[in-house]
């Protein structure tokens, strides 16, 4: 009884507590799952006196008379003073000791045949729709309660336990008034199981008379006059060792024992499943904010360094959205280059226009060289413009990359001020990041305008070399042919300068904005933290106080069922 105890109530302290404490916890549900004894018998079966010796000796004579006093009166308030009928209202009686198994007791109406003055017809019918309403249940262990002196064969407990029970898997047949038998008949062959054999082995008990109950006999003695009989009686001097109530209360000790454990792996289960979600929660909820300014600026930081991890795997490929740099270098800037059109700014009109205009009053004398600049420099301007565009496409990319980058570090989630600062700090870094590339990148564009690679026009094919005539006279020298080739000359080189830009400006762009945006994003908003009183850093921290509170009952419930863990991996590991 004592291991059986200690079991019942590490499972019962453990799901009470969780009960308490927790928010719909299915652990109680589970412990109601555990089983009840529910004690079935006919009218005067004695099944009263039965389930009286069960709990044990510490249901002292005085608190008996108490407890009956009580059920009395409250049977009253329930039907009426007086009255027969029955309701179908149960009355929870608590009783507390240390010696006492902790589980539920069920004193079921006495099952009867006929009705009596005062009860209605329907009587017979609602007492055992009742009775059945109990014992049906799967976890309701049956004590099927016979007087010894009745027929057994008409015995309404063995009848309906049978019934909702045919396996006999939870019905324990309990024998009483073996002591008020007929002169020269016994019940050995009951109590042996041949007379009607059960799953478990037939008990018999000798229960207080009305007379002792009259005199206040206590449990203890009643136990004692139980056990003399059984051996002082030479029908069932060999029985003894099985027959009485402290046997029976063992049997189904050791039997409510066996059911217990066998559930436990199913709160074991439960509890780690519940455990995991828990921890899962109490995670996204994110860590408590931390009382000191230390601990706050600490937490801020951290913070801030899980966001930049995530931005920075976004560019590295971990994460997507780093290719669409690559695809503005690879497509985009190419395309808008693609599309000046240099071809049509170097027709022939234009080419005769701007050569003119650079030879003034004084024609050139062999190669229009300052028409050549103007020429270079009229279509290398217009560069700039995809050039800016690359640079603010990128811009746009990362702070896009940004915003995905607060979405993703579940601890801003937390603190919506932080939140907005911290993405606020990012974006004006990457303002000054644009800026300063823009600076660096239509540099490269105008260090190409500023000084011209001469060795590539010294390449090219001189007239004198193809045995035309230097000294041609003006009007040969605006002639169609020299002006397109003039302008054909301009476009190669324009192109090649192309060419160089294509691979200087994406180096520019991603040196002054993309390396620069994961070395040093929240480098001034860093060192303006620092400089942040209290409570300017609990302002950061603002955390819904709703949040506050789930993460403290969740913790609270997480350490419950640890506990609750604790308790049942002790009582498994008993087994």
């Amino acid at each position: 009884m004592e291991s059986l105890i200690s079991l019942v109530n590490k499972i019962q302290r453990a799901c009470t507590a969780l009960g308490d404490h927790g928010e719909g916890s299915s652990l109680p549900t589970l412990w109601d799952s555990l089983p009840a004894i529910a004690v079935v018998g006919g009218q005067s079966s004695g099944k009263s006196s039965v389930l009286e010796s069960v709990v044990g000796k510490d249901f002292l004579p005085r608190g008996a008379a108490a407890v009956r006093k009580e059920i009395s009166d409250e049977t009253d308030r329930e039907t009426g003073p007086s009255s027969k009928v029955i309701s179908t209202v149960p009355i929870h009686l608590s009783i507390f000791s240390p010696n006492v198994v902790n589980l539920t007791l069920v004193d079921l109406p006495g099952l009867t045949k006929v009705a009596v003055d005062g009860q209605p017809e329907s009587i017979v019918q609602d007492i055992e729709n009742m009775v059945r309403s109990f014992i049906e249940k799967p976890n309701c262990i049956i004590l099927a309660i016979s007087p010894a002196n009745q027929d057994l064969a008409t015995s309404d407990a063995i009848k309906i336990s049978r019934e909702v029970d045919p396996k006999g898997d939870r019905t324990f047949g309990v024998l009483t008034k073996i002591d008020l038998m007929d002169q020269g008949t016994n019940a050995v062959d009951i109590l042996e199981g041949r007379g009607y054999k059960l799953r478990y082995p037939w008990v018999g008990v000798v229960n207080r008379s009305q007379a002792d109950i009259n005199k206040s006999v206590d449990m203890i003695a009643a136990r004692r006059r139980e056990r003399d009989y059984f051996k002082s009686t030479p029908e069932y001097s060999h029985l003894t060792e099985r027959m009485g109530s402290e046997y029976l209360g063992k049997m189904l000790s050791k039997h409510l024992e066996v059911v217990i454990k066998s559930r436990i792996p199913g709160l074991q289960a439960l509890i780690t499943k519940t455990i995991s979600e828990l921890e899962t929660e109490l995670s996204r909820l994110g860590k408590p904010v931390a009382a000191d300014a230390g601990g706050k600026l600490y937490m801020i930081m951290e913070i801030c360094r899980a966001f930049d991890q995530t931005f920075k795997e976004h560019l590295d490929g971990t994460r997507s959205g780093g290719e669409k740099v690559n695809s503005v270098f690879d497509n985009q800037f190419p395309a808008a280059i693609k599309r000046l059109q240099f071809d049509k700014h170097l027709s022939m009109d234009n080419v005769r226009k701007l050569i003119t205009e650079a030879d003034g009053y004084q024609p050139h004398l062999i190669a229009p060289e300052q028409g050549y600049r103007r020429l270079i420099e009229s279509c290398l301007v217009s560069i700039r413009g995809p050039a800016e565009a690359a640079v603010d496409a990128v811009h746009s990319i990362l702070k896009d990359l940004i915003h995905k980058s607060i979405g993703e570090t579940s601890e801003l989630k937390q603190y919506p001020t932080l939140r907005v600062e911290v993405s606020g700090a990012a974006v004006d870094s990457l303002d000054r990041m644009r800026d300063e590339s823009r600076k660096a990148t239509l540099l490269l564009v105008d260090m190409e305008s500023g000084y011209l690679t001469v060795e590539f026009f010294r390449k090219l094919p001189q007239d004198s070399e193809k045995g035309g005539n230097p000294t041609h006279s003006i009007f040969d020298r605006y002639n169609d042919a020299y002006l397109r080739r003039i302008g054909s000359n301009v476009l190669s080189y324009v192109n090649m300068v192309c060419a160089g830009l294509r691979n200087s400006i994406p180096k520019s762009i991603v040196y002054c904005q993309v390396r620069e945006a994961k070395r040093s994003l929240l480098d001034i908003f860093f060192t303006e933290l620092g400089q942040k009183e209290m409570s300017k850093l609990s302002k950061l921290l603002d955390e819904d106080p709703a949040v506050q509170q789930r993460r403290t009952s969740i913790a609270k419930r997480l350490e419950l069922y640890r506990s609750a863990q604790t308790d049942i991996e002790a009582v498994a590991w008993s087994k």
